[in-house]
């Protein structure tokens, strides 16, 4: 059983929220919060394992929860329920350490999909929260990275550090269309069979783009795809 907190401050939402995760067998509701405030002392009295987390909300926002959340009891995870009109604060969730979004008009398989696949330890972004992700970030053109050029010691001119084209923090051309393809939303096996690689070439290319861009997961490895122009329009 996954024990998992809901919080929301619309109580609508959140009774029928806990009525639906109620019915997954799966899954055991341990707990209800109108605020962030309240979703800190329900974690701190429960520690679950998942927590079920709206952004707008009185007092403390599920921004700010989820980053205390995540400092405090890093074994516990955070979904994020969002709508349209949350892109700005979506990429905060992501920096604070949220691992999952969902769109409020869910159902009990989506909500289920999510919590099992945090729950392995990846992110899962609804499709719709992706398309708003890269519809946001293709409004700004990608920042390059910058690389600190030592002053010359000799009247020899120094060699340009980044050849042109070359990928952010080093990163290899295969390195770069794995993280499209994440970007894209598809699995590890997904990737392996669009590439013709295996699984475990396809892990090996994560783990080494993950370590080169200081990545955690697949969530912010979305986000970094959009911000430096990787990821593929739609």
């Amino acid at each position: 059983m996954t024990r998992v907190i809901v919080v929301d401050d619309q109580a609508v939402v959140r009774e029928g929220l806990v009525l639906l995760l109620g019915l997954l067998p799966e899954i055991e509701v341990v707990g209800a919060a109108g605020d962030g405030e309240a979703a800190l002392r329900l974690v701190e009295e429960q520690r679950p394992d998942v927590v079920l987390m709206d952004l707008r909300m009185p007092r403390m926002d599920g921004v700010e929860a989820t980053g205390r959340i995540r400092s405090a009891y890093p074994d516990t995870q955070v979904v994020v329920l969002t709508t349209y009109s949350d892109d700005a604060s979506v990429f905060a969730a992501l920096k604070a350490g949220a691992r999952g979004f969902l769109t409020k008009d869910a159902d009990s398989d989506d909500i289920a999909r999510a919590v099992a696949t945090v729950m392995r330890g990846d992110a899962q972004l609804d499709p719709t929260v992706q398309r708003r992700l890269l519809d946001t970030m293709s409004t700004s053109p990608p920042q390059p990275a910058t690389i600190p050029i030592p002053p010359a010691e000799t009247s020899t001119p120094a060699p340009s550090p980044t050849a042109p084209g070359a990928l952010p923090h080093g990163l290899t051309r295969r390195e770069g269309e794995v993280l499209a393809l994440i970007a894209d939303g598809l699995s590890n096996a997904e990737i392996a069979s669009r590439l013709h690689v295996t699984e475990a070439t396809v892990k090996t290319h994560i783990n080494n783009l993950f370590a080169k861009a200081h990545l955690r997961d697949r969530a912010q490895a979305v986000t970094y795809a959009f911000r430096h122009g990787m990821a593929r329009p739609h």
